[in-house]
């Protein structure tokens, strides 16, 4: 310790070190470029609403517009950012877009939106052949007490060959991570069939949320009237508490997919 001549510290305070963290809310949504059903009326600024009301840490989004030109000029209410920004708003500090869609007018993909700094990210070109574009959203994530944690947002083919391609790759990604990190897989992977969930199975390090709580996957689509079990929350090294279906209102109109939300301890 350094004092002055009257006995004064002069040597700076510590730094403080934020407390860590072992509790996270996760929430996985199909925004459906923000528009109800079958593109009826537009809701963004509904859906934001309703996501902030959730209070959750961390967001996962599909099909999320980063721009439509023929859209902004269409509605009023259209936000003059990408539609991920507008929905992070003051809430989410950090958000991550990947994208995947790309056509005339603008561009469509997966987004993260977290409260905890996002310190790299990566979007990975999941696509198999044809028109439809994939890809796997990595983010790793700087949250207190841990030196990483990934944070994996998914949509998945509407076919289920290239389904099945796309779980090797996602199996690829997790080998790739150091084994003893956190990891957070959310979206919608449109395994309608449920062969996607089968070989994830098979691994013994990763839990899917609603099928270790309920004994089956969460059932998602269409939001009105769910019937498919497409939209999931894997875990890696973490723990899953309390998984909800956010069913009812206001969520059964503001997508054609319902979200999901579980408590997450690290």
């Amino acid at each position: 310790m350094t004092l002055d001549i009257a006995g004064n510290n002069l040597e700076p305070p510590a730094p403080l070190t934020a407390p860590a963290v072992h509790r996270m809310k996760v929430l996985t949504v199909n925004t459906h470029k923000g528009f109800t059903a079958f593109n009826r009326r537009f809701i963004l600024p509904e859906l934001r609403d309703a996501v902030r009301s959730t209070g959750a840490d961390l967001v996962f989004l599909q099909e999320v517009l980063g721009e439509h030109e023929k859209y902004a000029s269409r509605y009023d209410q259209w936000p003059a950012m990408s539609q991920y920004e507008f929905l992070a708003d003051s809430m989410w500090n950090d958000f991550a877009y990947g994208r995947n869609a790309v056509y005339p007018d603008g561009h469509h993909g997966n987004a993260v939106l977290s409260k905890y700094p996002i310190k790299s990210w990566r979007n990975l070109d999941v696509s198999i052949t044809g028109p439809e574009r994939r890809g796997l959203l990595h983010c790793v994530l700087d949250v207190p007490g841990h030196d990483q944690v990934h944070a994996i947002c998914v949509h998945l083919s509407l076919l289920e060959s290239h389904r099945q391609l796309q779980i090797v790759l996602l199996n690829q990604l997790l080998k790739s991570l150091p084994p003893e990190d956190p990891v957070i897989i959310a979206g919608d992977f449109n395994d309608w069939k449920q062969q996607g969930n089968a070989a994830l199975r098979q691994r013994d390090d990763l839990h899917e949320a609603f099928e270790r709580h309920h004994g089956k996957l969460a059932k998602t689509y269409p939001a009105r009237w769910p019937l498919l079990r497409l939209d999931r929350i894997y875990l890696r090294n973490a723990r899953s508490r309390n998984p909800q279906i956010l069913d009812g209102k206001p969520w059964t109109h503001l997508s054609d997919h319902l979200p999901l939300s579980v408590d997450v301890h690290l």
